[in-house]
């Protein structure tokens, strides 16, 4: 009597559902859905914005126009990031590292301008234990050095940016790395499946 009783009920919902569908949204005309699959595919295959930045912005934003070289160092950035098998928060974070750091130029030694023996895209130090000049201004070491004291980090994906940034980085300047969060999600988002 039971397995009747339940037949019944999932009957009658298969009918339900199907009916609800077929009077439903797939029948209006005002649906807002893109008739082209291929729109459709690239909409969806974008990082959500609540993956990126899950606390919200800090602070006001920073904002610059990139060069082609920059951009090159966004996707570097975003290759060593999946080679580390590490999700778009973490590249998030390591953009907008190199962001405050460089400006994601990839810079060699500057002379009386330079802070220490920093250099590359995150400003490490050779004498910190980074790496040699030569792996610290190859973007994808760098970024790979950058994510391993990332996951060092207990809880760094529940951290805003600039608190996780920090923790890796030791800056001087601990709160600046907030200003780029939403320019390092955007890039994030354009290149991620670039």
């Amino acid at each position: 009597m039971n397995t009747m009783l339940r037949k019944s009920i999932l009957g009658l919902a298969g009918l339900t559902i199907a009916g609800g569908l077929a009077a439903g949204p797939l029948n209006t005309t005002d649906n807002p859905t893109p008739t082209n699959p291929i729109a459709a595919a690239v909409q969806t295959d974008k990082p959500d914005t609540s993956t990126l930045i899950p606390h919200g912005v800090q602070g006001a934003q920073s904002r610059i126009d990139l060069t082609d070289e920059q951009v090159d160092n966004v996707k570097a950035i975003i290759a060593a990031t999946k080679k580390a098998d590490m999700d778009e928060r973490a590249a998030v974070v390591a953009i907008g590292t190199a962001l405050q750091e460089s400006k994601l130029e990839n810079l060699g030694h500057l002379g009386d301008r330079n802070d220490h023996d920093s250099q590359g895209l995150f400003q490490q130090r050779p004498s910190s234990g980074w790496g040699t000049v030569e792996q610290i201004t190859d973007p994808e070491y760098s970024t790979l050095a950058f994510l391993k004291g990332l996951k060092q980090v207990d809880g760094w994906q529940d951290m805003p940016l600039t608190v996780a940034a920090q923790t890796v980085q030791v800056s001087a300047f601990p709160d600046h790395y907030a200003q780029w969060e939403q320019l390092a999600a955007d890039l994030v988002a354009a290149h991620w499946n670039s």
